[in-house]
C-alpha cells in the first residue's frame, strides 16, 4: 500500500473528512514519528509496533561497479518491530 492508496483508504472510511483533510492527518502523522526517531526517541503503537532508531559503525564498503573501497560512515538507521498482535495475525 502507498501513502495516496492509505489516503483513499480512510477518506472512504470517513465519509466527514475529506481527502485534504485526511491528507494532512496522514502527513501529520508520519511527520511527528519522522521528528520522533530524529530526536533519538522511539514511537510504540500499541497492537502494531515500534519504530526506533539503531547504530550502524562506520565500516569499509566496496563499489559494485568499479570494485574500489569505499569508507561508509557511521549513521543512524530506522528499525521496526512488529508488536504481538500484528505477529500473530501474519502467522496463522
Amino acid at each position: 500500500m502507498i501513502r495516496s492508496e492509505l489516503v483513499q483508504k480512510i477518506a472512504e472510511e470517513n465519509p466527514t473528512l475529506s481527502p485534504k483533510e485526511v491528507d494532512a492527518i496522514v502527513a501529520t502523522f508520519f511527520g511527528e514519528i519522522t521528528e520522533r526517531l530524529a530526536a533519538g526517541g522511539r514511537v510504540e503503537i500499541r497492537g502494531f509496533g515500534a519504530f526506533s532508531t539503531r547504530a550502524r559503525d562506520a565500516r569499509t564498503g566496496r563499489n559494485p561497479r568499479t570494485g574500489e573501497t569505499v569508507d561508509v560512515e557511521a549513521k543512524r538507521v530506522p528499525y521496526f518491530k512488529p508488536g504481538k498482535e500484528m505477529r500473530a495475525k501474519l502467522n496463522v
